[in-house]
């Protein structure tokens, strides 16, 4: 039976591998375009070889069967084999995990679907131009663009995993919502030999979205990642190198909504095929573009002691040299190519008819510190010591197109650059930390830029954990406080439609937090209060599409509670999550008080191999004042006070694990039409409509 199941799995994966492409735009001689390829792919077969005869599904079923009950007997790879880092975990010690291929949070693989951090979009469908539902302020001090609405979707370093492969290992990840949304990821790891690992990780996603997109290609979404990542540690265990080089190439439409946005879901005349539907900006799109090299290092000096955790020997250095660099170029570009009939924009400063705003942004990045670590003979209770200086070095350029007239009195297009700025900034860094056993942990951070275009920012942070038995849980007591630069976009921009020169103050922040954790009950609550001083945002003051960037004088309080507990009973399993959230200045931050997640499900295993979970997702949030969105600047910003209906959008899914396989079937939205027809979250742009998506996770060990 087992033999079966993999067969009919194999038949399926590859009939819909053949479709994630097929929605791509061909050129004249039928050769594929792959998303964010500037030319077409030519590819042919030169080979002399006459045509092999196409087996039919019954045929290549017995085939395959054959293959397997003729192979000899082997060993059977597994995850066990294989073991993943990532930079983030590498901080004190070298530490690796066992690969995760359980079937948790499975169904929400994306970023607009992570039930602990939601978020807004302008058509819910990935790729698209998004933000987070709920407050989330970003710990982050030093130069920003202030441009983020594609951010999820890219590749960074810190998001590399590292592996340790004794055999090969590739996984295969599909998506398949028809042509509205699909995507495949692949990921690779080997190693050369004991220490040295090479591997990759290549994306792509070719959503067309739900509203006009039949024959208009520049409203698709067209995302290409790639990455290739090294980790090697020398047999001495001392040296320890993560490199990775990264290219990112986003595209998504920047279409200005729906000319029927307003009554798309109640117009009994609407159209029935809502890929037909007119947007106001059929020919404009938004690309960003990112290549970077980042090289780690770090040496262990002196005494190396080794702990066994569960069996597991962990170096724990006693000091510790690292350096890290690192090169980034970003591209951020908007190209308009239609004529603003429906008024889109606020107004046009250079050209009327055409827009190609792009900003260049280059960074060269050094960070060298040093660690010493004091640690008794047990290991058990040890204090730290980290120092650092960072230096990063910064030119940004930033061009427009003009209409110019040459000498014999033509108009012609030119591109004229309106910034170019270099500049540096030099941090300090800081870390000390005391643990007591794993019962008490006292930790403190410390980030200043002492020179630089943004001296003065810094970030202190500290945390207090607690601890008791397992049974007990633990305790978290946070603080943090922030002094960050107003980002690039709210103080000096020049764009067709968008021209900004400001003065504005650093904001700062202010945050406390309790945190209580205990795994054996599945449960984890969090409360936090934050102090937010000179806040920037956007905002269209007469209610309509004139976007300025504004900063408030008056201090922001915001509380915000979250509490998650997983409930089972036999086979029966309910994973919920909540947040309540107030703030004295609601409509301004325009989120919801009150956001629900629930997923309940039942476990069963299917032929004695197939392991699964039947059930359905329910996501919930309440009413909130919602944002609208600035085509050609970036930025959700507070415009006219519409306030939509709010109700539950539910999922029903089916998801499962065999050999190496895991899928899952859902149906997002099957809700629709019982409370209404559908549902916004920013204005103006309806939300995605019920969509029937099938998902496949290969791993293959050889």
């Amino acid at each position: 039976m087992l033999a079966k199941l993999r067969y009919i799995l194999i038949l399926l994966f590859s009939l819909s591998v053949q479709a994630v492409f097929a929605q791509f735009p061909t050129n004249g001689n039928g050769n594929t375009q792959y998303p964010g390829q500037r030319t077409p792919n030519y590819m042919r077969d030169t080979s002399n070889r006459a045509p092999q005869k196409q087996l039919s599904g019954d045929a290549l079923l017995d085939t395959l069967r054959k293959r397997e009950e003729e192979k000899e007997d082997s060993i059977v790879f597994d995850a066990s084999w294989i073991r993943v880092s990532a930079e983030r975990f590498m901080g004190d010690s070298t530490q690796d995990f066992a690969l995760d291929t359980s079937l948790r949070n499975f169904e929400n693989y994306g970023p607009l679907n992570q039930p602990r951090s939601p978020r807004i979009s302008l058509g819910g469908y990935t790729g698209i131009q998004q933000r987070s539902l709920l407050f989330e302020p970003a710990k982050t001090i030093g130069f920003d663009v202030g441009l983020h609405s594609l951010d999820p979707y890219m590749i960074k370093p810190e998001d590399i995993n590292y592996y340790r492969a004794r055999v090969q290992y590739t996984n295969l990840f599909y998506v398949s919502g028809g042509s509205k949304e699909q995507f495949v990821k692949i990921t690779h790891a080997q190693n050369v030999n004991p220490r040295l690992n090479v591997g990759f990780n290549l994306n792509f996603n070719g959503s067309k979205g739900f509203y006009s997109s039949n024959s208009v290609l520049r409203q698709n979404v067209s995302d290409v990642n790639a990455a290739f990542f090294t980790w090697y540690e020398s047999k001495s265990k001392r040296y320890n190198m993560l490199a990775n080089i990264i290219y990112n190439n986003l595209k998504a439409p920047e279409s200005g909504a729906i000319i029927k946005n307003d009554i798309i879901f109640t117009d009994p005349n609407a159209t029935f095929d809502k890929t037909l539907e007119q947007v106001r900006l059929p020919q404009s799109f938004t690309q960003w573009k990112t290549a970077g090299f980042h090289l780690k290092q770090s040496y262990f000096i002196g005494r190396i002691d080794s702990v066994k955790t569960k069996g597991k020997a962990t170096v724990l250095p006693t000091q510790r040299v690292t350096h890290t660099f690192s090169y980034t170029r970003s591209k951020y570009q908007f190209l308009q190519d239609d004529i603003d009939t429906y008024n889109v924009f606020p107004d046009y400063y250079f050209s009327s008819r055409r827009s190609n705003d792009s900003l260049t942004v280059n960074r060269l990045h050094n960070d060298f510190a040093y660690s010493f670590y004091l640690r008794g003979k047990s290991a058990k209770n040890e204090a730290k010591l980290d120092l650092g200086l960072e230096h990063d070095l910064y030119n940004y350029t930033q061009h427009v197109l003009d209409t110019g007239t040459n000498e014999f009195g033509n108009l012609y297009i030119r591109k004229n650059k309106m910034q170019n700025e270099l500049f540096q900034n030099i941090t300090v860094k800081g870390r000390i930390g005391y643990s007591l056993s794993d019962r008490i942990l006292l930790e403190g951070n410390v980030r200043q830029i002492v020179a630089g275009r943004d001296f003065g920012n810094f970030l202190y942070d500290a945390k207090l954990m607690i601890g008791g038995s397992n049974k007990v849980g633990r305790i978290i007591l946070g603080a943090y406080q922030q002094n960050a630069s107003p980002p690039l976009t709210a103080t000096r921009w020049v764009s067709n439609h968008y021209i900004f020169n400001n003065s504005f103050n650093n904001v700062k922040t202010t945050n406390l937090s309790f945190n209580y954790v205990n795994k054996p009950l599945q449960l984890d609550l969090k409360a936090e209060y934050f102090l937010i001083n000179d806040y920037i945002y956007f905002i269209a003051p007469s209610g309509g599409n004139d976007v300025q960037p504004a900063q408030l004088s008056t201090p922001i309080n915001m509380i915000k509670v979250s509490l998650g507990k997983n409930l089972s009973w036999r086979k029966w399993h309910l994973d919920a999550y909540g947040v309540y959230q107030k703030t004295d200045y609601q409509d301004l931050l325009r989120t919801p008080e009150i956001y629900a997640y629930g997923s309940l499900y039942f476990t069963s295993t299917w032929f004695k191999v197939l392991y699964n979970n039947l059930g359905v997702s329910v996501r919930y949030n309440t009413r909130y004042v919602a944002p609208s969105y600035a085509v050609g600047l970036g930025q959700f910003y507070n415009g006219p006070d519409v306030t939509f209906s709010s109700y539950p959008i539910a999922t029903a899914f089916f998801k499962g694990t065999i050999d190496h396989v895991n899928i899952f079937v859902q149906y997002d939205y099957v809700n629709q039409g019982l409370f209404s027809k559908g549902f916004y979250t920013v204005n103006r742009y309806p939300m995605q409509d019920a969509l029937l998506k099938l998902g496949v996770s290969w791993t293959f060990f050889q």
